[in-house]
């Protein structure tokens, strides 16, 4: 039977007496040890390996795997102390055991300079489809790079899997082997806004030297790199350039610093596809500051200049998006009406949010029927041309909102959501497990992918499970993927579990996707705090999916993704004793988060939406926010003119999972509060 409690791999990692059981239930420690040393005894009378009379014992299939567990981290102590005696002797009783071939990568890689290529074509044939396979093709090629063994590097050699340095070595080699044809394959690799490596500098010599380097590529790669803002590597290339580009290059270069020299007209009045990058590049550059003046100058400078329509269309864009951010909606209208091509669908959704934050209905309902096809029959734009209909009151045939209310509450959705309270409908939650028999389940479970990510959660190698996991489930069929999603949420995994569900494209099983992690926890903090645990629910769905060792890339912690910061501040004024390691305890993190959370439900009145946004975007913005808007905008218009779209998304998400959450424990919690429905923002 597959176990379903969740992992802890931080029990794991902590770990240091292999003496200690590692199995919470003693006696299945001793059965552990009783049939341990019985075997280890017969092993001495017969000199029968013990992997050998594992297998002809009538020991459980689950004890022998417990067995080998304790031998492959026993091993891999000894193998890290380089005991090697004490090592052999334990990785001979491994048998088939999922992490052997770990063992054998970790030996390979410490020698991998004096490794033959016999042997690592050996295990890469045997691991072929495994990720430890992929790793050490690629350390492989960079030690074979190194030593110039270049006919062993093209024989080793995968274009799809290598990067940009291996990329430039397989060049290389080839031109070692008398291959000038490589050259034709280096200017894509040349070609680009940033620094390659130093390892392609060799490569890119040669190219140089074969007069390969056309006044086109010369330019292409320094207006790359001024698009970057890479002024460096622009300044470099400037160098290889002709005497005739090196003007026009410079005052790119001195554009990008400083758009407002666009100016003086009279410098721009050469008639070339390089001038017109100059003067394209300056004025997107310029609209981010002044948005107007960039639209006088562009005026003088169509004229003046033969753009393409493409070229003409991106810049158009970028000033008419940015006349919408700085608040100048009447001249972003006025250049829409003037260039009808200008149907992007991102800038007319900014010019309905803006109309929506005046509350200037009548503009925004015109915006919207604007907007192309396939955004206007979106839950999103349903519901606000229907919401629009109502405010301006509008009598026309086929512009009944309630009908355009229904058809939107008929989805699981945040518009959904907003449409059936509307029209007081229950909300459609179409639940709809996905069937998975445990002949599935089973056969999923022995992929060699899956077995060594089990195991590798089991000996709490966290970073090394998720990536045989990404490794191995593109290879499945869809079945498959559906199959793995439920194992993972079997083993308590139940970010892989959600993940798995989205490749999938399944959306209604609700159970996985949903799942009711750390129940206990959730509902001890919910009491401790009077909060819904629906909320809490909601809030570490959207966080981190349930991974209690997630971190994010500004620093965020754990289930509820708590800064270090916030998480002592928090734990300060609720008097509760803290650690930074206690943002990776699950326990520990919802109790720091929901004292958060109540702490930004107190600072703005209990009401959900300015909390989740506060949550997200910190509460300073949120009151800058709520300041901007002179707390008139109904609820949904201020969640719809949110001005960061990941808050908004943010937002939205947290009121929705709330709700499925709240069905998940078998309650029945309103979307919107009365009193969030009755305030003002």
């Amino acid at each position: 039977m597959l176990n379903k409690t969740p992992w802890r791999p931080a029990s794991f990692q902590k770990r240091t007496d292999r003496r200690q059981p590692r199995t919470p239930a003693l006696t299945f420690v001793l059965l552990i040890a009783s049939t341990l040393t019985t075997l280890q005894g017969q092993a001495a009378d017969t000199e029968t390996p013990v992997s050998d009379l594992m297998d002809a014992s009538p020991v459980p299939a689950s004890l022998q795997l417990e067995v080998q567990r304790e031998r492959y981290l026993d091993a891999r102590d000894a193998l890290s102390r380089r005991q090697m005696d004490r090592y052999e002797s334990l990785s001979s009783e491994l048998g088939d055991y999922p992490l052997r071939p770990y063992l054998e990568y970790r030996e390979l890689t410490r020698t991998l300079s004096q490794a033959e290529p016999d042997e690592i074509a050996d295990f890469l044939e045997r691991e072929q489809a495994s990720y430890l396979a992929h790793q050490l093709r690629r350390q492989w090629l960079h030690v074979l790079a190194k030593q110039e063994r270049w006919s062993t590097y093209l024989s080793f050699y995968d274009a799809e899997s290598a990067d940009t340095e291996l990329q430039c070595h397989q060049l290389w080699a080839r031109l070692q082997r008398d291959d000038p044809s490589a050259l034709d394959e280096v200017a894509p690799l040349w070609n680009v806004g940033n620094s390659q490596p130093n390892v392609c500098d060799p490569l890119f010599d040669r190219w140089l030297a074969s007069d390969r380097l056309t006044p086109e590529l010369a330019w292409s790669r320094h207006k790359k790199a001024v698009e970057a803002r890479n002024h460096h590597l622009a300044a470099y290339i400037a160098r290889q350039m002709s005497e005739s580009q090196q003007p026009l290059a410079a005052l790119l270069r001195e554009v990008d610093r400083d758009p407002a020299r666009l100016t003086r007209q009279e410098r721009f009045r050469q008639q070339s596809q390089a001038m017109q990058d100059v003067i394209n590049h300056g004025l997107r550059r310029l609209a981010r500051r002044d948005a107007p003046l960039a639209l006088s100058l562009w005026r003088g400078y169509d004229a003046q200049q033969l753009f393409s329509d493409a070229e003409r269309l991106q810049t158009q864009q970028t000033i008419a998006q940015h006349l919408v951010f700085q608040d100048h909606p009447q001249l972003a209208d006025r250049l829409l009406a003037e260039v009808p091509a200008l149907t992007s669908t991102d800038l007319m959704e900014a010019i309905i949010r803006d109309a929506l934050s005046q509350m200037d209905w009548e503009r925004a309902y015109t915006w919207v029927m604007q907007l192309p096809a396939e955004a206007q029959d979106s839950e999103r734009w349903r519901y606000w041309r229907a919401r629009l209909i109502e405010e301006l009151e509008l009598q026309q045939e086929g512009t009944d909102p309630a009908d355009l209310y229904a058809a939107v509450a008929a989805t699981r959705s945040f518009y959904g959501f907003l449409s059936a309270d509307k029209l007081g409908y229950d909300y459609r939650l179409l639940d709809q497990p996905e069937q998975v028999s445990p002949e599935q389940l089973e056969r999923i479970a022995q992929h060699p992918g899956l077995r060594r990510a089990r195991e590798l959660l089991l000996t709490g190698d966290v970073n090394n499970a998720s990536r045989e996991w990404f490794y191995t489930i593109p290879q499945l069929d869809h079945e498959s993927v559906i199959a793995a999603g439920k194992l993972a949420e079997q083993w308590g995994w139940h970010r892989k579990g959600i993940q798995a569900m989205i490749s999938a494209r399944s959306w209604n099983d609700l159970q996985l996707r949903f799942p009711l992690a750390y129940q206990e926890q959730m509902r001890t903090a919910a009491e401790a705090t009077k909060i819904n645990p629906d909320l809490l629910f909601a809030i570490a769905r959207q966080e981190s999916a349930f991974m209690p060792h997630a971190r994010s890339p500004a620093g965020a912690m754990g289930l509820m993704q708590l800064m270090p910061s916030t998480a002592q501040q928090t734990a300060r004024r609720a008097g509760v004793p803290y650690r930074r390691s206690d943002l990776l305890s699950p326990e520990k993190n919802i109790t720091l988060g929901s004292r958060y959370l109540h702490e930004l439900l107190n600072e703005f009145n209990g009401n959900r939406i300015l909390a989740a946004a506060a949550y997200n975007a910190g509460p300073y913005r949120v009151k800058q926010w709520l300041k901007r808007n002179d707390h008139k905008l109904p609820y949904d218009v201020w969640i719809e003119t949110i001005p960061f779209r990941e808050t908004r998304g943010y937002v939205q998400n947290i009121l929705s999972y709330s709700v499925i959450y709240s069905y998940r424990l078998g309650e029945k919690s309103p979307f919107i509060t009365p009193e969030e429905a009755g305030a003002t923002f």
